[in-house]
């Protein structure tokens, strides 16, 4: 059990990597906070995590909205336990289209979404983290912030952000023994793909976007959980301000 006496707060936990995520770390020994704003989904994975042996316990939570952040905080420590990793995973995609016509709703709720949260959150599991002795923050980037695609440059900027923003924190909260590391996926089957092609996947867009990663293929939430899953472990206790690319190759 990698994550034995482990206990984690995992945004977007209803689907996709998040889901992911949460199961991943559940077989490990980890319990979970699933956090989403899609209760009945998020109240489903939970479910099947814990009809599966592990625990956890999914919470109502808008990843923009500080005091939802803060009652998930607040329901990992009284369910579980002293909180030792956060993953920040909910993210907002952006329809593919020029940079001129995403409306300014569109953007602030993308930069709220994928930036804002890391610094709610961080308000929020800082000062546990630091009363328990030190843990891990996750924060779920993209390749986009690495090898930026046109017509999708407000989200490119928003992961570009997060990125900057792991490795700054990963050197500020080094001496209270937290770590912060990124994540950078290439595009994979989860909900959000028809948005990155620009609302409608067809084959040929489909096959087209592969084409483009050595390895051949999208990624799945496993290759996304199973790196979470390390970043998170002691394994890689000497292990920070990474942005770790789970890209099949995309990034080169």
């Amino acid at each position: 059990m990698r994550l034995e006496n482990k206990v984690a707060i995992v945004t977007g936990a209803a689907s996709g990597f998040g889901e992911g995520i949460a199961r991943r770390y559940a077989q490990e020994g980890c319990a979970v906070i699933a956090a989403d704003i899609n209760d009945e989904a998020c109240e489903a994975v939970a479910s099947a995590i814990n009809d599966a042996g592990g625990r956890a316990q999914a919470v109502h939570c808008d990843v923009t909205v500080r005091s939802d952040v803060a009652n998930a905080v607040a329901r990992a420590q009284s369910t579980f336990g002293p909180l030792t990793t956060m993953v920040n995973n909910a993210g907002m995609p952006q329809r593919a289209q020029t940079m001129l016509d995403v409306d300014e709703d569109t953007f602030d709720k993308i930069f709220a979404v994928n930036v804002k949260s890391i610094y709610l959150a961080a308000l929020e599991c800082v000062p546990p983290l630091k009363e328990n002795g030190g843990g891990t923050i996750i924060n779920t980037a993209s390749t986009a912030a690495l090898s930026p695609r046109p017509n999708l440059t407000w989200y490119n900027g928003s992961k570009g952000a997060a990125v900057t923003l792991t490795k700054s924190m990963a050197v500020e909260l080094a001496p209270e023994n937290i770590r912060v590391n990124a994540l950078c996926p290439v595009a994979g089957e989860t909900p959000m793909l028809g948005e990155f092609l620009g609302g409608k996947v067809t084959n040929e867009m489909h096959d087209k976007f592969v084409a483009t990663v050595p390895i051949g293929r999208l990624s799945t939430p496993s290759d996304i959980a199973n790196a979470a899953l390390f970043l998170a472990s002691d394994e890689a206790e000497f292990i920070t301000g990474v942005a770790l690319e789970v890209d099949g190759g995309r990034c080169i």
